[in-house]
């Protein structure tokens, strides 16, 4: 069976390239009674994948039991999974078949399977090892042939490496890994499955066709969507019964966004994504910009050690020194150039004819007195970025080196 046919016989929806790879290894395993271990964000449909496996095999007529192992109780798990005798705990008033024992000659999805206590996961990998097992309460060994499909939606090698998981069952679990793509990874099938969901609840609830306009279709394409397929047929749904008028705008839509999620619209288009830097990290900025000042001022006062402690001359003839040193200074209006040398002339006055020379600026430098305070200095670093960039915010955190999210919140905090 062709990809295509298998997409219309298990109502899946896309084109993504990443997608029809997913469904062509299912395919390809489901006639083997391999292991296969199915990865993927949650919402994003491995279930689904696990029918497909199912289905197409020679199994498809035997049982297909689907179990969520984060939902069950640890101390109820084994009892759920390899049933029990009659009294071999509190509660246990009659015997009890597992799943293990019901989905014999047929197939069992266990679904969060990294959430499996160890000692579960040692009856686990005994079954996958020799298809035996000990009912809870019981020393006679069973034997069941079945076919086991684990999901999860974590990364399992790292709980593996933090000793959560077995690394044992891992490889045996793991014999087939089959990846699920989330759904911002396959972009291009957004409005596909969004006109799907739509028009499914507009027949169930025998309302009017919805219409997306062109800025709503962007930032449906646009949005990160942690929910996967799950929630974007929420959002379909809510949108079909709730919204009054049936062309859809942008503005709409993001009335059902959760605010919470706000920080995943729109998505940056690097898909490498900045770490969310802290206030450590423009301290960091601040003090190493501070560095730099004292350099200069060390340059500065060598240079008036050299000219015998003339400082009206080192200043007159470096003017870039004191540019650098009160590059930070905030003048009022009109005194922008306070601070800018004046050259003299040949015959001993300046240009400007204030009868002043490089004394007069000296004596008004020393009047001013640069603040050291890093809240100081972390301010006016954010108020010249927003300035530079005309105060676009984005552009402005990536110039400070930071996050939107870190910027925002520093500029609440310093009432900027």
């Amino acid at each position: 069976m062709d990809t295509q046919n298998i997409k219309q016989r298990f109502g899946i929806i896309g084109n993504s390239p990443l997608l029809n790879r997913a469904i062509d290894i299912a395919s390809q395993v489901a006639p083997t009674d391999m292991s296969v271990l199915i990865t993927g964000e949650s919402g994003s449909g491995k279930e689904v994948f696990s029918q497909i496996i199912h289905q197409m095999s020679a199994r498809k007529h035997g049982p297909f039991i689907a179990v969520n192992c984060g939902a069950i109780p640890e101390g109820t798990i084994d009892s759920e999974l390899f049933g029990h005798e009659k009294g071999s705990f509190t509660g246990a008033h009659e015997a009890r078949k597992g799943y293990f024992e019901v989905a014999n000659g047929g197939t069992i999805f266990l679904d969060e399977v990294a959430e499996l206590p160890l000692g579960t996961q040692a009856r686990l990998l005994r079954i996958l090892e020799s298809g035996e097992y000990l009912r809870v309460g019981s020393s006679k060994v069973q034997k069941t042939e079945v076919r086991i499909i684990a999901a999860t939606n974590v990364d399992v090698y790292n709980r593996v490496k933090n000793g959560k998981f077995r690394e044992d069952l891992y490889y045996r679990l793991n014999t087939v890994p089959l990846r699920i793509p989330a759904l911002h990874e396959r972009k291009e099938d957004i409005y596909l499955l969004f006109r799907k969901f739509a028009a499914d609840f507009s027949d169930k609830y025998r309302s009017p066709a919805l219409h997306l306009e062109p800025d709503a279709v962007q930032i449906l394409t646009n949005y990160s969507w942690p929910g996967n397929v799950r929630q974007l047929k929420n959002i379909a749904e809510q949108i079909c019964v709730l919204e009054k008028e049936r062309n859809v705008t942008g503005q709409a839509i993001l009335n059902y966004i959760p605010n919470e999620a706000g920080s995943n619209l729109p998505m940056t288009i690097n898909s490498q994504s900045k770490e969310d830097f802290t206030e450590r990290d423009i301290l960091y900025k601040v003090l190493f910009d501070m560095k730099k000042d004292m350099v200069e001022l060390k340059k500065l006062v060598a240079e008036i050690i050299q000219h015998g402690g003339n400082t009206a001359t080192v200043l007159a003839d470096n003017p870039q020194y004191i540019n650098q040193l009160y590059r930070d200074v905030e003048l009022p209006a009109g005194q922008e150039h306070a601070f800018t040398i004046q050259q003299p002339t040949p015959n001993g006055s300046n240009n400007n004819n204030n009868n002043g020379n490089a004394d007069y600026f000296a004596h008004d430098a020393e009047e001013v007195e640069e603040s050291l305070s890093l809240i100081d200095k972390e301010s006016d670093l954010i108020k010249k970025a927003l300035k530079k960039h005309k105060g676009k915010r984005k552009f402005a955190a990536q110039e400070l080196g930071i996050s939107e999210r870190t910027l925002y919140r520093k500029i609440k905090e310093l009432n900027l």
